[in-house]
Formats: C-alpha cells, structure tokens, sequence
C-alpha cells in the first residue's frame, strides 16, 4: 500500500465515522471510497469469509488443528487435562484433575466420538487423575488409571465401576515406606501382564498380573542402559524397531530425555533421542509411533523411530499458567498425552492448570 493508499483510507474511515447511521446503513458510499482506495469489494449481503482452516505437518501427515475440541460441561471445569483413550464404541475418556470452582467433581469425563459430552464418573480420582489407558479383555473394554493423588493403579469398568486397585508394592523390596511409589501410566503385555511406570515416585517399573498382583521389577532407576528416570508413559511395541523384531516395551524414559526399548523382561534393547525432548507417552498407529513431548511439541516416528514431522512446537513455553487468550493458536503448551482416534485423527491433551484438549484432523 502506497503512502497516498493509505491516507485515502484514513481520510475515509473519518468521514464515514460522521455520516450517520442512515448513510452508513444504505453501504454505498462506503463501498465506493473502499474501491477508490484500492481494497476489495465485497459483494451486497455476502457473508463473511471463513476464516482458513490451520494445517500443520507435511505429506501423508498433515492435520487440521482444532484446539478445545473437547469442552467441559456447563457445570464443570477442566483442571489438568491428563489422559485420554477411546473405547471401542468410539467414545472418548478425558482424566482431568477437576478445575478450581468446579461444581462438578468427577475427574473422568466421555464424550461421543463427534465430541458431544455424554456422562462423568470418578470423584475419587479429583486432583490426582493422571495416566488413562484401555484395554480390550475377552470383548470387555475396561479402563486403567494411574491415580497420583491417592498413589494407586485403578481398574474399572467404564462406568467406574472399580475391578480392583493396587497400591504401592512392598512385597518389591524397592520401598521403604508406601509414599515413595506414585505411579503415571500403564502399558499391557501379554497374557495379561499389566506394566506399571513409577514415574513420579522413585523411578522403578514393575509387572503387574491382569488381577492386580505384583510380579516383577523390570528397570530400576538410574541414567544407564537398562534404568530410567521418571518412566512417565509406556507401551508395547509390536511393530518391530530397530532393536528387535519382537514385541518391546517402549518407555517414555523422561527425566532422561528419551525413549527407552526395554525388553519384556526388562533387558536393554537401545535408545531413541533423536527429536525427544521430554517424552511423556507413545502410542502405535501402523507403522507410526506417535509422542506427545511436555516440552510443547508432539512428535510422529516411522517404523525406524525416525521423526517424520513435529507438530505445533511452541517451544519455549511459558504459558502453562496463562489465561486461555494468551495461548498461540497452531502451538502447544505442554502436551502430556495423545492419542490416535479410530478413524486415524490424533487427540492431545494439555497439562495445563485451565485444561485443553486439540483434535488433530488427518487431511485426506
């Protein structure tokens, strides 16, 4: 726009301020001096331009971002957004840990696969909902928290219907007193082996029975092959990496910053770094690995654990404690855990005080 442009404009917008309403009503002279001054015309009674959709990532994984996708009902407030996983009916699990004023108290909220809120259950878990995950167990679909609050791993129908709960496991010999356990995610093994991270107690995982019986330590703490720190998320990896073709435990090894291949039994299998900042969790979609980074980031990996793309990276960040206006839109603030949807688009949810959970829309 040219200095001459620009002062036609300025010029215009003072004198139309002192038309009136009639003659700014009839739009006529407005229209005529925006085309003197070289802006575009729209036509009479045209609706208003959309505004364009938000697409980050690159080739076969490219996503529309659609932050607060997800929404908290009338009467209740997100607090941390935690955990998220999709039953087989297609409905959607969010453990958050309940927002300050909240007249609702339950920490897990469902909504319908088109993000409609359909029910809560779960005022126990309130300000320790933490790790979600779901299994499929002889055509029963039944939910497994990580409760930091209360320091205990919780199985339940998805009702909430408690199954059964396991609490810190003495019989170990890791532990000196209960307080020193508080465990974060789960991931499943087979014949029902339910793996345990410690990730905010003293950095151990441990082998569960699919009933809740302690059987094993497989890592212990520590930097070296083999331990970890703060083992936030984890999964079983069938796809076969570049450490094994057998199925592995992945380990979102964080206080480390990176992911860990464990065997099943716990040996050292290899590291992946490349990309990792501090990975919380990771979950398999065919060839792809997809982790949600605390450090604002959320990162896919091919077969080879090599990134492919790194979506919405808003590090630095120094949000977490910002009112909803402040966030970036198309950036992250602390992704803490993600999920691939049934139809193949991705579900983040934010450790943030005020919650957010983004639909990552797959462009086909």
């Amino acid at each position: 726009m040219t200095t001459h442009d620009a002062s036609s404009r300025r010029s215009f917008l003072a004198s139309a301020a002192g038309l009136g309403i009639a003659g700014i009503a009839s739009g006529t002279l407005a229209r005529r001096a925006l085309a003197q001054a070289g802006a575009a015309t729209p036509p009479v009674g045209a609706p208003p331009a959309k505004p364009s959709p938000m697409i980050v990532g690159s080739g076969s994984t490219r996503f529309e971002v659609l932050h607060d996708w997800l929404v908290p009902p009338a009467d209740g407030a997100f607090g941390d957004t935690h955990g998220v996983a999709q039953d087989a009916q297609g409905n959607i699990y969010v453990a958050h840990t309940v927002g300050a004023g909240s007249a609702r108290k339950d920490a897990v909220y469902v909504y319908s696969k088109d993000g409609a809120f359909l029910r809560s259950f779960g005022p126990e878990f309130a300000g320790g909902a933490h790790g979600l995950d779901l299994r499929n167990e002889d055509g029963t679909d039944f939910l497994y928290h990580c409760d930091t609050g209360r320091r205990k791993v919780v199985k339940t129908r998805l009702d909430g219907t408690v199954v059964w709960e396991a609490g810190c496991p003495m019989e170990s010999g890791a532990y000196k007193s209960a307080d020193q356990w508080c465990p974060t995610n789960v991931a499943f093994g087979p014949g029902g082996t339910v793996f345990v991270g410690d990730g905010y107690g003293a950095s151990y995982i441990h082998a569960f029975t699919k009933d809740g019986a302690w059987k094993a330590i497989v890592a212990r703490p520590g930097k070296d092959p083999g331990q970890v720190s703060c083992p936030h998320g984890m999964t079983v990896d069938a796809r076969g990496n570049p450490f094994t073709k057998e199925p592995a435990l992945c380990v979102a090894d964080r206080g480390n910053r990176r992911i860990q291949y464990l065997s099943l039994d716990g040996k050292h299998l290899g590291f992946v770094t490349e990309g990792m900042r501090m990975p919380c969790d990771m979950k398999v979609r065919g060839d792809l690995l997809l982790v949600p980074d605390l450090e604002s980031v959320v990162t896919i990996l091919d077969k080879d654990n090599k990134p492919v793309t790194q979506l919405c990276d808003g590090h630095p960040s120094n949000l977490r404690g910002a009112p909803r206006e402040q966030f970036i839109p198309g950036k992250f603030v602390h992704p803490h855990d993600a999920i691939w949807l049934a139809n193949g688009d991705i579900l983040v949810a934010e450790w943030v005080p005020i919650g957010r959970v983004t639909l990552l829309r797959a462009v086909r």
